[in-house]
């Protein structure tokens, strides 16, 4: 992978093993993820200088601090960020995440793989597959999509603002995929390349500059590619949305051209196997979350297999989050925002599609 320089679009190339540069800037490679972000001067300099020093876990350690701007939760401690480096090759991913301070942020993400925002997202770009051999997903998180995709042979970049994100997917979740760490409103180190899946998860809608971003994710759809967008929060719903909010007008005004999904219908086609129906840009109250795609023609598939089910060679288990029959809330918060829509509720149908039974990561 090629990255060009986030402040001037040079190309940047290796100086060290540990280093990307350009004419007068310089970028530390830690772990194997190129550190990138533009706001964050002084964290760059303490990477590099503990790199050249050849102390690359204190470099580790200091990366693990950053977080991004909307962050509310406690700081990390430099003790427990210490022991997450020495201990990493044994540890669960939800210690890791403990160690790193994440809240409950660390429920969603462990439990994201039955959560109905994730199978929404997982519907959506199933329903428009088209064999992509690359993909691109921005605000990648710890990388739940990555693993799915890149278990189909997809060569994928991850990209997210916040490095401790990035190298859990690395090391916890989805290792096979490449990782970048980089600002999104600033220049994308990957903005001359283009993918036949660029998406964009349960994220876009906290994202600033969203007519840019929105621009810049489109241009990075390869000929006959795919833009998948899930998740963009109904500022018209019943109760008051779950986050940042669009009318319907203003998600048609940066979407003008998208196959238009209610995240309800892609649950209900994943569940039945057949394919789900589009809808317009309506202010129904009832509507909690769109998903879109942006493609050059085409129509849904059915949902009889591929991304939206387990792969063919996964391990299930009984989803964590139920006891027997009894549902296991790790908070009150995560009930509220998942439990009425939750299809692992429900102890009819298949249990590998209504998530019953999961394939999780070796470490989880």
């Amino acid at each position: 992978m090629t990255y060009r320089s986030p402040v001037t679009g040079r190309p940047l190339v290796a100086d060290t093993p540990h280093s990307l540069a350009a004419v007068g800037e310089r970028w530390p490679v830690v772990d194997g993820i190129p550190y990138l972000r533009t706001d964050s001067e002084g964290l760059v300099a303490v990477a590099l200088d503990h790199l050249d020093a050849g102390c690359p876990d204190d470099a580790l350690v200091a990366l693990l601090t950053d977080q991004d701007a909307w962050w509310t939760g406690l700081a990390t401690d430099l003790g427990e960020l210490k022991q997450l480096v020495r201990e990493r090759d044994t540890l669960t991913l939800r210690a890791a995440m403990g160690l790193l301070r994440m809240g409950p942020v660390a429920d969603y993400f462990a439990h994201r793989w039955s959560d109905p925002t994730y199978l929404a997202g997982l519907a959506l770009v199933e329903a428009h597959w088209r064999q992509p051999g690359t993909a691109l997903e921005l605000a990648c998180g710890i990388g739940h999509y990555l693993r799915e995709l890149s278990a189909r042979g997809v060569a994928c970049v991850g990209a997210d603002v916040v490095f401790s994100k990035c190298w859990l997917a690395k090391h916890w979740v989805a290792p096979a995929a490449e990782y970048v760490v980089f600002d999104a409103v600033a220049l994308w180190p990957v903005e001359t390349q283009t993918f036949d899946l660029v998406a964009c998860h349960d994220a876009f809608y906290f994202l600033p500059d969203q007519p840019r971003i929105a621009g810049l994710l489109r241009e990075a759809v390869a000929p006959g590619g795919v833009l998948a967008v899930s998740h963009l929060h109904n500022a018209a719903v019943s109760g008051g949305a779950m986050g940042p909010a669009r009318a319907a007008a203003e998600w048609a005004t940066l979407f003008p051209d998208a196959v238009v999904y209610d995240e309800r219908e892609l649950r209900r086609a994943l569940l039945a196997g057949d394919a789900p129906a589009s809808t317009r840009w309506s202010d129904d109250p009832a509507i909690e979350a769109w998903s879109i795609v942006e493609t050059d023609g085409g129509t849904a598939r059915d949902l009889t297999g591929g991304l939206a089910m387990p792969a063919a060679n996964a391990v299930l288990q009984p989803n964590p989050l139920l006891d027997g029959e009894t549902p296991h809330w790790p908070s009150d918060r995560y009930r509220a925002e998942y439990g009425e829509a939750a299809t692992w509720l429900a102890d009819s149908g298949d249990a590998a599609r209504n998530r019953r039974v999961l394939d999780l990561p070796a470490r989880w």
